[in-house]
């Protein structure tokens, strides 16, 4: 009974979280709200008893992956005003995915009359069983080149979010090392030997 109420609330959160990725008009607040349903899947995941895939959700994509989000989000200066003129334009592209998650979510109770209950939780696990070791068999034997693949996808998403920051454009502070090493002391600094001067005792301080 716990686990059902925990799941259920769960599950509003991360709905409400999604909804405020797509409706939030800050790009920043979009990015904080992702953060919160990755949060939330991650307690799906426990609920499920994966550990491990809970705690890889929470480290790799709240602590990396939305960090670079955010600080590619502040540095490249979006224009949120033109970003909205194309809304419109793509809005069929998000009634299409509407329609899949809909058709997805009447399959399963389709299914269900049809006496596959597609809702029943995971068995229990055996004593010492260890989800870690066998996701690592997986994904290390069957999976080893998609996994490959993937990881060559992030460096060069990476790679773009530096360039796209580092273009030129104006009002960019651009760091020029080459002339920061080749500076001179007395390029920047003149020393003026002055007379000392005595102040009398009756003028004001």
């Amino acid at each position: 009974m716990l686990v059902q109420i925990l799941f259920y609330g769960f599950s509003l959160l991360l709905i409400a979280a999604a909804l405020g990725v797509i409706v939030t008009r800050n790009p920043v607040h979009s990015a904080l709200c992702l953060v919160v349903a990755f949060f939330t899947s991650a307690a799906l995941w426990l609920l499920i008893e994966a550990e491990f895939l809970a705690i890889v959700l929470v480290l790799v994509y709240v602590g990396a992956v939305m960090v670079l989000f955010l600080f590619v989000v502040m540095m490249l200066d979006i224009n949120v005003e033109e970003v909205r003129k194309g809304f419109t334009r793509h809005a069929w592209v998000g009634w299409v995915a509407a329609f899949v998650v809909i058709a997805q979510i009447v399959g399963v109770y389709w299914f269900k009359g049809l006496g596959i209950d597609a809702t029943v939780g995971a068995a229990p696990l055996p004593e010492g069983y260890s989800n870690t070791r066998a996701l690592g068999e997986v994904l290390y034997t069957q999976y080893v080149y998609p996994f490959e693949l993937a990881a060559v996808l992030l460096l060069v998403a990476i790679v773009a979010a530096i360039a796209l920051t580092m273009r030129r454009r104006p009002g960019l502070k651009a760091q020029d090392v080459a002339k920061q090493v080749a500076v001179r002391r007395e390029d920047r600094v003149r020393l003026v030997k002055m007379p000392a001067e005595r102040r009398d005792e009756g003028s004001a301080p």
